[in-house]
């Protein structure tokens, strides 16, 4: 891989060029009108790889927030702090089909749980199961556990961002109080809701997300330093939901035409993971139709016809 790696490194910024093109063909998500400001054509990504070598190229050094890429570090942390007996009686491990924030199945298919902890509904139970006596305890939990996992204490809440979501979110707001009367959320609807808006608002880089990919990576142990950052059992959880259910409803699409576990946010982040070998990550703010980075996808299509990364 280390020889690969250079190769890639070499023809990484060309790469990106090309596919910035692709950027055209989405949107900026506007539905959180704070988002609506970043630049259409943006797109950068960064490569950790467990030898200690990176990469990067592009708009790699421009800050966004983690939005649904969060989901998969507080299923962790709701695993490491209630484990999962207790976190699977509340939200399920099956895809859905739906869009990310879709009520349908909460009514039409009993018991009323969310179907699994990346869809809005079910990630804002798995907030309600974080540990700590306040949102304020908890959202700082969450935020010490990401700059853990990141190597960095720079990432930090983007108080516009959150302050843009929680002004805007009668969808969310609806599935939490849906949830309260079905009993499968616990917790005061509001306080939850904080905690949720808050995780989805931390401000991250390419580089963040590439090394919290690369814990990943290596089933939670960080390269650098042989320590256990993460229980296995749970990392391989969060890696199977991410290949299942972390692309949205393009996530069988994804499996079949990249082949790795990856988590898109609607603010243009995608975390990635080659299994064993590094973790990446990508903005490109331009979605396409299924809420995921335009841009972002095709590139690491193309990385992983050209190295042959898929699982499958």
């Amino acid at each position: 891989m280390p020889t690969d790696f250079r190769h890639l490194s070499e023809q990484l910024p060309d790469w990106v060029q090309a596919c910035r093109a692709y950027a055209a063909d989405g949107r900026v998500a506007t539905y959180i009108p704070e988002l609506a400001h970043a630049p259409q054509q943006a797109l950068g990504i960064a490569l950790h790889h467990k030898s200690g070598l990176t990469a990067s190229a592009g708009d790699c050094g421009m800050p966004f927030t983690l939005q649904s890429i969060s989901k998969v570090f507080t299923l962790l942390l709701a695993l490491i702090d209630r484990g999962e007996q207790a976190v699977f009686e509340k939200v399920g491990m099956e895809p859905t089909g739906d869009v990310f924030n879709s009520m349908l199945k909460l009514e039409l298919v009993q018991p009323g749980k969310p179907f699994n902890p990346l869809i809005n509904a079910g990630a804002i139970v798995i907030s309600s199961l974080i540990r700590g006596d306040t949102p304020e305890q908890k959202s700082g939990r969450i935020l010490s556990f990401i700059r853990e996992l990141a190597g960095d204490d720079r990432p930090s809440f983007n108080e516009s961002v959150y302050r843009s979501e929680a002004a805007t979110a009668n969808r969310n707001r609806s599935l939490a109080y849906f949830l309260k009367d079905n009993k499968v959320l616990d917790e005061d609807v509001e306080p939850t809701l904080d905690v949720y808006f808050k995780q989805c608002a931390i401000e991250v880089t390419c580089a963040h997300i590439a090394r919290m990919g690369l814990v990943l990576a290596n089933d939670g142990v960080d390269p650098s330093t042989g320590r256990e950052l993460l229980p296995k059992r749970y990392v391989r959880i969060a890696k199977s939901f991410m290949v299942t259910c972390g692309m949205y409803n393009a996530s069988g699409e994804f499996a079949i035409q990249v082949g790795i576990p990856a988590k898109s946010g609607v603010a243009g982040g995608i975390l990635a993971v080659v299994p064993g070998e590094l973790g990446i990550g990508i903005i490109g703010p331009a979605l396409n139709d299924k809420g995921n980075s335009t841009a972002g996808v095709h590139l690491l299509k193309r990385l992983s016809e050209q190295y042959d990364w898929s699982m499958f």
